[in-house]
């Protein structure tokens, strides 16, 4: 069992789909989740259908959104670190890694989270998932947590293989439908998938899995 988690993921929403099944989880077994999200998601495209928020507002909506999520997953030590949305391949290294480096001296976690670098189809996930490989790369092998990442662009299997963490998360759909639900602002289905039935087996089996690539750092 996980006694602390340390997420780094770079926008919200992030955590829905892939990873909120899995820490809600955890949370039920005893974990304490600590979520440092780097960005506000504030030059996302979408303003919601219909469209309820602008350039200026998205922001503020983002950030309650993230909120909403957290906690009806269970996370109750959410952390916004301040970045700037699809900038994070261009940001300072050694200023982001630093970041990094005192949240995990900091929450001391048993197991971080964030996404495979290369694998992840946007660049702030590939570059959130190369901060967060260097700087844990840097721990000594004997003091180093385990890196699960979240993989899924294109092809991925063919270049890190199978996942060797599979989780069955179907009895803790109600907590991630409701964190993909939060996400209104993003989610032109989000409304829609909280009508399905839970224990349809089609719905089961789209939501009731999340897959994770421990990260082989040796």
């Amino acid at each position: 069992m996980e006694r602390r988690i340390l997420v780094i993921l770079p926008h919200p929403d992030d955590e829905a789909f892939g990873l909120s099944g899995t820490l809600a989880k955890h949370i039920s077994e005893g974990a304490q989740v600590t979520y440092a999200c780097l960005t506000l998601g504030e030059m996302g495209r979408n303003m919601g259908i219909p469209p309820f928020a602008t350039r200026v507002t998205l922001p503020t909506i983002r950030k309650k959104e993230l909120e909403e999520s957290c906690r009806a997953i269970g996370i109750q030590d959410l952390r916004l670190l301040g970045f700037h949305d699809k900038t994070i391949e261009f940001e300072d290294q050694g200023r982001l890694e630093a970041r990094i480096e005192d949240l995990v001296n900091e929450v001391n976690p048993s197991l971080i989270v964030t996404f495979y670098p290369g694998y992840s189809v946007h660049p702030d996930h590939d570059a959130c998932g190369a901060a967060v490989i260097r700087t844990v790369g840097r721990i000594p092998q004997d003091r180093r947590p385990p890196v699960h990442c979240i993989a899924f662009s294109n092809n991925h299997e063919q270049y890190i293989g199978k996942p060797d963490i599979i989780n069955d998360v179907k009895h803790f759909l109600k907590q991630k439908i409701a964190s993909i639900q939060a996400h209104r602002s993003q989610f032109q289905a989000a409304e829609l998938l909280g009508r399905g039935e839970m224990k349809d087996r089609e719905f089961q089996e789209r939501f009731g899995t999340e897959r994770f690539w421990t990260y082989p750092f040796d």
